[in-house]
Parts: C-alpha cells; sequence; structure tokens
C-alpha cells in the first residue's frame, strides 16, 4: 500500500532498521542528561544545518510537535500582539491560539489564488512583536513563495517573522535567512512518524526572547535556549525520534536536490491532472499551488468512488480537510513518497479514468 495522506505520512523504509537499531544500541533507555544523548543531539544539530543549508548562526531546538510551536511564540516572543496572514484552517488556528493568550493580535485571510499585497497587509511594525504566515498551508494546498516572504521581512521594522513551515521543512530549500522563526514537525517532509518538533530561530529571534524573558512557562524559550548550550532539552526529550531524525538526516540527499527532485514531480502531476483525469488542481493560479501538496477538486460522489478505487489498487490518497473533505483529496509529494508511488499513481488513473 502507497500512501500519499499528508500527515502522517508516509515513512522512509530504512526507518524499520532504525528502529530496531534504537533498540539495539540501548537509545530507548538511555538518560536524556548524558553524553550519549547530549552527543547525539550536538551531532543532530550539525546534520540538520548541514543538510537543510540552515545558518550557523541560527539556533535549533526541539519541541513536541509544530503546533506545540504556537503556544510557545504567543508567550515568548509576543509581550504586545502579533499579525497573522492565513488562507487555511491551521494559520486560522494559529491566530485563534496565539489570541487566546495575546486578545490584542490581528490576522488577515487571503484567497487561494491570491498572492498577498505586502505594502497594504494591516500591521504597524512598531506596535507587532510577531508576524506569522504559514508557508505552505497543507489544508489548502497553497504555497508562500520565496519572493513573498523576502518582500515580507523587509517590512518588519521591529517585528519578526515567524513561519510555519510544517509540510515544507526538509523537502523544500527554504532561505532561513528571510526569517526569524522557522518550524515544523517531522511526520511530513523529513519521512518520520509524528511526535516530534524542529523550531529553528535567528540572532534577533533569540535576542528578543532574552529581552522578553518568559519565566512563567516551563517550555519557555530563555529555558530551552539555556539548556540548548549543553545540548540538552529543558524537558525529557524524545529520545527515539531525535535518533530516527539523526539517521535519516545522515542518510539523505542535500536539500537542493531534494526540493529540485519534488518540484520536478509537482510540475509533472499538476500538468497530468489538468488535462488526463476527472479531478482538476483545487487550486487554479500555479504561483500559489502548493510543491509538497497537491489539492484535487470533484463532485463528492466521485471524490469517494476514486478514493475506494484507488485503495483496492494499493494507493491510500489523502482525504481533503475541514469543509474541504468531501470535494477534494490531497496527494503528498513528500520525500520518502517513492517514485514508483507516482508512477503506480499516474497508471491508476490512466487506466480507470482514461481522458
Amino acid at each position: 500500500m502507497y500512501t500519499f495522506n499528508p500527515g502522517p505520512s508516509a515513512v522512509y523504509p530504512a526507518v524499520r532498521q532504525y528502529l530496531t537499531d534504537a533498540f539495539d544500541e540501548g537509545w530507548l533507555s538511555a538518560p536524556h542528561r548524558s553524553e550519549k544523548v547530549t552527543s547525539l543531539v550536538r551531532q543532530t544539530v550539525t546534520d540538520l544545518k548541514t543538510k537543510l543549508n540552515v545558518p550557523q548562526d541560527y539556533t535549533v531546538l526541539f519541541t513536541n510537535s509544530a503546533t506545540e510551536c504556537w503556544e510557545i511564540l504567543a508567550q515568548s516572543l509576543t509581550p504586545r500582539r502579533s499579525f497573522h496572514l492565513y488562507n487555511g484552517d491551521f494559520g486560522e488556528k494559529w491566530m485563534k491560539y496565539a489570541q487566546a493568550l495575546r486578545p490584542a493580535s490581528t490576522g488577515l485571510s487571503f484567497g487561494l489564488d491570491e498572492v498577498p499585497d505586502v505594502a497594504s497587509l494591516p500591521f504597524a511594525p512598531d506596535d507587532t512583536d510577531l508576524v506569522c504566515i504559514t508557508q505552505n498551508e497543507t489544508s489548502t494546498a497553497t504555497q508562500l513563495r520565496e519572493g513573498f516572504i523576502l518582500n515580507l521581512y523587509n517590512r518588519l521594522g521591529g517585528a519578526l517573522l515567524a513561519v510555519d513551515a510544517t509540510s515544507s521543512l526538509a523537502g523544500l530549500n527554504l532561505k532561513y535567512i528571510k526569517a526569524d522563526v522557522w518550524f515544523g514537525s517531522v511526520q511530513k517532509c523529513f519521512g518520520l512518524p509524528a511526535g516530534l518538533g524542529v523550531m529553528i530561530l535567528s540572532p534577533r529571534a533569540v535576542a528578543q526572547a532574552k529581552v522578553v524573558n518568559d519565566r512563567a512557562h516551563y517550555n519557555g524559550l530563555p529555558a530551552a535556549l539555556a539548556q540548548m548550550l549543553n545540548y540538552q532539552t529543558n524537558y525529557t526529550p524524545n529520545v527515539l525520534g531525535i535518533y530516527l531524525l539523526s539517521r535519516v538526516l545522515a542518510d539523505r540527499e542535500p536539500i537542493k536536490t531534494v526540493h529540485q527532485h519534488l518540484v520536478d514531480r509537482a510540475e509533472k502531476l499538476y500538468a497530468f491532472f489538468e488535462q488526463a483525469t476527472p479531478l482538476q488542481p483545487f487550486v487554479t493560479n500555479p504561483e500559489t499551488r502548493s510543491t509538497t501538496v497537491i489539492g484535487l477538486k470533484g463532485e463528492p460522489a466521485l471524490i469517494e468512488e476514486i478514493k475506494a478505487k484507488a485503495k483496492e489498487a494499493g494507493l491510500q490518497l489523502g482525504s481533503g480537510y475541514g469543509p474541504l473533505k468531501n470535494t477534494t483529496v490531497r496527494i503528498a509529494n513528500f520525500p520518502a513518497v517513492p517514485d514508483a508511488a507516482m508512477e503506480a499513481l499516474v497508471q491508476f488513473f490512466a487506466k480507470e479514468y482514461p481522458g
């Protein structure tokens, strides 16, 4: 069974061996303050920066999930308010959680085929702590590209830019220097089981965390940053998750190679579905289509039929999300999904729904 579910999604086949090795090598019972584990964390951070092109002066932290990062950022980097730009459920949920902690926070929704105008965004740089965007919105299969992020970064003034990159981190060659906070979870483009989040902070973000000095929360950034100086976490970490991440990073190609492969596959998939199947891309503007999550639309009865037939053929398609659940399917174009799966998907549609 090939799975195209966009999360939790396909894991690398090598994870089976990694899990056996973790047991045999004693990682499952290793004390998390021991040199054994701190050396693992140090090496994992080094490899993550190398393989993903993360600047050396940026700080890597581990969390339990990407959604936990929403709370940490509201508590530790947002003494006044944040501004949220969103066009899907995950971006909107981030805003609502931020507003629960910082009621003065505001947001703006934009269309699926729209590239927002940076100059007209309604936030005051001197009165806003954090500007928040979702680089790749998993629920709507949309993407904010490098040029937009650069233009937004140049308008920040004293604010920081935070980017939820959950379904693109480790899949796309992100320009980390153009934002202050990047975060995601490992169950998407890292090709690993859920249960570990990665947060990447710029020197500006680290400096701001020290100024805010959030000591009221156990997972506040000051405590996390202090512990990471010794390659430790302030809570008992997911040692198995970090070990698996270390193994995946060691075996992966550099991010530029991974990125180009995903871009090429996405272009072929969009072209195929535009021309040869009863389903059509959900997002019509190529500039706003996601590279890593392909969204397709159709009538509910057709969607149900296609998902059932695909499952019989050994292909698990991802359902739509939220209000789009019955009228869309999502196809994960993540690195762990093999080319053979994509070819099987194309052959399925060519056979069952010839154009």
